[in-house]
């Protein structure tokens, strides 16, 4: 263990009209700071996640965070970008820092405003996060890379609409018990299984219900070494921190197994001294729902072709062996580029402090988060626990 998250503060997402990027890093700056217990000259370096990408004309955004207070002037300020691993590249950059000795008191913010764009330019925007030398010209953005994924893998091991439908359906069930969820609306199983015209296919095999939604958000975190957090009022402790990156065209690597996604996960339990039947429960990255299906595999929950098993058979429910996003997941929270990361250590710290409300899982001791940026390019694995 070599840092802990003593503070957080989470705007809910949805569409924040006359909202933006800067408006939003203010708010959950300043709060996450005094959550914390701390005062902003306390902090000794500042990480913001924003991936942008032309989602706001206002880029080089990482001193915004100053606008929170002048007490931030003149300490160093970073934006860190990793597609939708954006925030979960942020945190990893504070604990880096930290472990280096280089600071004791890190505030990671994770944010992006996205809604302020016409349908067709959000998805022209995304579709940047993917190779666009061989793959610039797949229909339906990013929705339509993961719909050929998922005809590739219903090729490969049969279709799993069932499977796809039940995932949906459990996340937005999840989704109604977080207060930071865009979409609180039980939708159950039958309106995710069947296109209607209030669910249409979006791409491919994907309908409406298997995609994340585009969402405004910012979730902040106050990260201290393990010396420091010992004297906060509270303390999430990391076990480990792993990062994996793959090759970014999907034509070089066998894009059904998501190995980046395993290697983290490996490193992540090799940290920690940890296997994935210790954890309490998983926040995973369901950008489509086929992703957290195919996760389910990559991160050894169950064999190569057999995510169906995980979800018919009731395990990562809230109540089943290894609750899989209580929050909701992407799905029903909302998909915020940048602050998606941070979101999922938030969503984890109150798991794991018994402090998750109506979300709660019984018991929860260790949290796995799976963020991922891309196709299954880059790879983030955190495993927190309660410091004391």
């Amino acid at each position: 263990m070599t840092a802990c998250i003593v503070g957080w503060s989470h705007l809910p997402f949805g569409k924040h009209e006359g909202e933006d990027a800067e408006s939003m890093i203010v708010k959950v700056a300043a709060d996450a700071v005094a959550d914390a217990g701390l005062e902003p000259k306390d902090i000794d370096a500042v990480f913001l996640g924003h991936f942008n990408g032309g989602f706001e004309k206002q880029d080089f955004t990482a001193s915004l965070v100053f606008q929170a207070s002048d007490d931030f002037r003149f300490k160093p300020a970073t934006r860190v970008e990793n597609a939708c691993a954006t925030g979960s590249a942020a945190v990893h950059q504070g604990l880096t820092l930290i472990e280096a000795k280089k600071a004791r008191r890190v505030l990671v913010v994770g944010v992006e405003k996205m809604t302020a764009l016409p349908g067709k330019e959000i998805g022209e925007t995304l579709l940047k996060a993917s190779y666009l030398k061989e793959e610039a010209g797949i229909d339906g953005g990013f929705a339509g890379v993961f719909a050929q994924i998922a005809q590739a893998y219903f090729q490969r091991h049969g279709d799993q609409s069932d499977a796809l439908a039940r995932i949906a359906a459990k996340n937005h069930k999840n989704g109604v018990a977080n207060p930071y969820a865009q979409m609180r609306k039980d939708l159950g199983y039958e309106f995710c299984r069947n296109p209607s015209e209030k669910n249409p296919f979006v791409a491919g095999p994907l309908k409406r219900t298997d995609c994340s939604l585009v969402s405004d958000g910012a979730a902040a975190i106050v990260l201290t070494d393990i010396e420091t957090a010992l004297g906060m009022n509270k303390a999430v402790a990391f076990r480990a921190a792993a990062h994996s990156s793959d090759f970014l065209p999907m034509s070089k690597r066998d894009i059904l197994k998501f190995e980046g996604c395993t290697s983290a996960w490996q490193k992540a339990f090799a940290q920690s001294g940890l296997k994935l039947d210790d954890l309490s429960l998983v926040e995973t990255h369901d950008c489509f729902t086929i992703a957290e299906l195919i996760e389910y595999e990559a991160m050894g929950l169950v064999p190569e072709g057999q995510g169906a098993r995980a979800i018919a058979e009731g395990w990562t429910q809230k109540d089943g062996k290894l609750p899989v996003n209580p929050s909701g997941g992407l799905k029903a929270k909302g998909h915020p580029i940048g602050a998606t990361g941070v979101s999922m250590h938030i969503m984890a710290s109150m798991q794991v402090r018994g402090e998750a409300g109506d979300m709660q899982v019984a018991g929860a001791k260790l949290a796995g988060i799976f963020n991922m940026g891309g196709a299954a390019v880059a790879n983030y694995v955190s495993i927190l626990e309660p410091l004391r």
